[in-house]
């Protein structure tokens, strides 16, 4: 099917109109129109190659929320009309271990693809084995098993970014099964960030925000962390030692993170969900002496993606947005690029139009 996206042609173009084409559906496809789209730092990462294996022409975009136009004979689970959602992959083999288990993400035939798994962009289609175009565009058409349901009552266009930097933070918050009496701190205070304060303090954890200064205090307390530690005071920072059973890191350029091994626990994790890439040399001295952890994820499966969506629409998290146009892309980009904003970008679809 012909249909319109925003495109990169290189590392240094801007984001511009591209008229492309979806492959035709195939019986257990749901055809969607993309009504809303999160902007994500990894777009940003990913029209600027910065992870060296970026296809051009590229359309990104992972957090989608879309209406079913229609659907293949063999779908079972959606049908026209539904509000609906796509996240960070659209495909895997349904057969490994990891698949079956429900961690899609870490499918085994996954590591054929360039990212590890079959993303919604930078993955390749399966049957034919063309680049994968991302939710910066006009449709989409996708397997339903991983098209997720969006619960009545939760704002459609605020939820995007919950496909992302929703799951991103919440599969690490379930992997080491936070809730009351958890003694959690979230380092950054950007999209991640939000989302990562918000579900902790939902699942009933004690939760502090870490950041250079105390600028973002009030930011921080008002999200619903209950205190915030400054990591430039070094004497705040002594005393605050052993006083973590898990970090959430979100920063997402390379930085140094052994400031922070000592404020966990014996036993301790500190899991890196911003930054992909290499780190400074890390001292071991603050593992050994404390039996702590560093670990890191990939987003999360198709049923904990759902149970997040559930989840929210329960306790009524919705992540901060600002919404924009499709046009407005580039901007977006660049603020990105300058630092930390206090709000998701959510791209407003129905202002690309087709002509």
């Amino acid at each position: 099917m012909r249909t319109i996206g925003f495109a990169c042609t290189s590392a240094e173009a801007p984001l511009a109109p591209l008229h492309f084409d979806r492959r035709n559906p195939r019986p257990n496809d749901v055809v969607m129109e993309v009504l809303y789209c999160g902007v994500c730092h990894s777009d940003l990462h990913w029209v600027r190659n910065d992870w060296g294996h970026t296809p051009y022409p590229a359309i990104p975009g992972h957090e989608i929320i879309g209406r079913v136009l229609e659907v293949g004979p063999e779908v079972t689970r959606h049908r026209a009309g539904d509000i609906v959602a796509v996240g960070c992959m659209v495909d895997s083999c349904m057969t490994c271990d990891q698949c079956r288990k429900g961690e899609e993400q870490y499918c085994r035939e996954g590591r054929k693809y360039p990212i590890g798994m079959n993303g919604v962009y930078g993955g390749i289609d399966a049957v034919d084995g063309t680049p994968n175009m991302g939710g910066y565009s006009k449709h989409l058409v996708a397997r339903q098993e991983f098209v997720l349901k969006v619960p009545a009552g939760l704002d459609a266009s605020r939820a995007a970014p919950l496909l992302c930097a929703g799951i991103t933070t919440w599969s690490p918050l379930r992997t080491w099964r936070t809730g009351p009496g958890s003694r959690v701190a979230v380092i950054g205070l950007g999209g991640l960030g939000q989302m990562a304060v918000k579900l902790a303090s939902a699942l009933g954890a004690e939760v502090t925000v870490l950041s250079r200064s105390g600028k973002k205090k009030q930011e921080a307390l008002a999200l619903g962390a209950d205190s915030f530690l400054a990591s430039g005071d070094e004497k705040a920072m002594q005393e605050a030692a052993s006083r973590f059973d898990l970090i959430i890191d979100t920063i997402p350029v390379e930085h140094d993170i052994n400031p922070y091994l000592s404020l966990l626990d014996v036993d301790g994790t500190i899991s890196l969900v911003g930054q992909v890439g290499p780190i400074p040399a890390l001292s071991t001295l603050p593992l050994v002496y404390g039996r702590r952890n560093i670990t890191s994820s990939l987003a999360g499966g198709i049923r904990e993606t759902q149970e997040l969506l559930d989840f929210c629409a329960r306790k009524n998290i919705l992540p901060d947005t600002k919404t924009i146009a499709m046009q407005d892309i580039n901007e977006a980009f660049r603020q990105l690029e300058q630092g930390d904003t206090h709000y998701r970008f959510v791209i407003d679809m129905t202002t690309l139009k087709t002509d």
